[in-house]
């Protein structure tokens, strides 16, 4: 594990087997699956199954239990925490773990999502890692989100589907939603360091050959509803009361009570107008597409760091919380932080969501930031900083159930 205070740096990938990052962004991204094979060579995982049920017994950690063939029926779906006797009772064979966000908890499989920055940082969702027993799946289905499929331990066959939506068929009797029917266009057997991504809407089943584990490292992807929605709200709120329908360019209506193709048109360049704001909007999506997914556990850290000026004249540091996500905006010049929009000066934006470590230097660069109530005290008061001794304090409470 990772020592207090010690950071190792992890170049992001540049190609994808041997297709180069950017080759990947324009024939693959979104458009087609690819199949890595040796994506990380030699890689070993940085979590086996045993650790991943031991995080499964913890209350603040999310993860969830999928049994093929359960005592309730099909398919069953058990949410955690759970106990060590609900392991010891499962069967040999057709059962799943999947842990959420276990990037938040162990800084090896956080050093995981360097290695994808040739996409947006804010576009990374979270690391779940499934561990399977021998013929263990989820059943086939498919996600609203791209995904990257990293074996990690043992092996597991991939089946790949075509394309499908809300009007194919589900199983029945079960909160999964599995399809009902599947055939597969294509079949790949992963190994250790192996890779499959997958864009949205692919319908896919793994299956595991031998006890196995995957890592899945999935992308953000609001609905559409969800943003218009979120941006109405955002951008209504500081628009003017005389902001209103007008229609000067009225002609003489075939029949007054129609609403014609003129009106729709009308309207239409008038939402255009009203949107017209993109420093707003900027503003409006940096928040989005930071906000936390488990907000209580960056919550748990809050004010953790309260005397970090000491702490970092005495040659500390503060990071950002794992549980935490940033981005920046250049016009206006913004920081992004937990769903939250902060002025900060562009340069120091920049370099923290790089680098996500700040210290003395820092500080000396940008005083106004230090000052009582300003930038840094807001974010250590929300656990958004903490120190980096706090990345090990799961391995340390681990250590001491042991």
């Amino acid at each position: 594990m990772t020592e207090p205070g010690q950071h190792h740096t992890v170049e992001p990938l540049t190609h994808l087997g041997d297709i180069p990052v950017e080759t990947f962004l324009r024939d693959y991204w979104q458009k087609k699956p690819l199949l890595i094979r040796n994506a990380f060579p030699e890689f070993e995982t940085p979590i086996t199954g045993e650790e991943l049920a031991g995080m499964a017994l913890e209350e603040q950690i999310e993860s969830r239990l999928i049994e093929e063939n359960g005592i309730e029926g099909p398919w069953q779906l058990r949410t955690g925490p759970f106990t060590e006797e609900d392991f010891f009772s499962l069967p040999n064979s057709h059962w799943t773990l999947l842990v959420q966000a276990v990037d938040q908890w162990i800084p090896e499989v956080a050093a995981l999502k360097e290695r994808f920055r040739f996409l947006p940082d804010w576009r990374l969702d979270d690391i779940m890692i499934s561990y399977a027993a021998d013929q263990g799946s989820v059943g086939p289905h498919y996600d609203f989100y791209d995904v990257f499929l990293l074996q990690a331990e043992g092996k597991r066959r991939w089946h790949l589907g075509a394309k499908a939506d809300a009007s194919n068929p589900r199983v029945e009797g079960t909160p999964l939603n599995i399809l009902k029917e599947f055939e597969a266009q294509a079949s790949w057997l992963l190994e250790p360091g192996d890779m499959l991504y997958l864009p949205p809407q692919y319908s896919h089943w793994g299956i595991a050959e031998g006890g196995c584990t995957t890592i899945s490292i999935g992308f953000r992807a609001p609905s559409a509803s969800t943003m218009l929605e979120d941006l109405a709200a955002e951008l209504a709120a500081g628009l003017p009361d005389h902001y209103r329908y007008t229609d000067p360019d009225l002609a003489l209506p075939a029949n007054p009570s129609e609403i014609d193709a003129a009106t729709v048109a009308r309207v239409q360049r008038h939402l255009a107008d009203w949107l017209q704001q993109p420093q707003n909007i900027a503003q409006w999506f940096g928040a989005i597409m930071t906000e936390a997914k488990y907000p209580d556990t960056v919550a748990l850290d809050a004010g953790s760091a309260d005397d970090w000026r000491e702490q970092l004249a005495a040659g500390g540091s503060l990071i950002l919380n794992p549980g935490s996500r940033c981005a920046f905006a250049r016009e206006p010049a913004s920081l992004f932080v937990d769903g939250e929009s902060f002025p900060a000066p562009l340069l120091f934006a920049e370099g923290f969501c790089q680098s996500r470590t700040l210290d003395q230097h820092d500080i000396d660069a940008y005083p106004e930031l230090a000052a009582s109530g300003g930038l840094l005290d807001l974010l250590v008061s929300q656990g958004s900083l903490i120190y980096p001794e706090a990345l090990t304090d799961y391995d340390q409470e681990d250590d001491q159930d042991e």
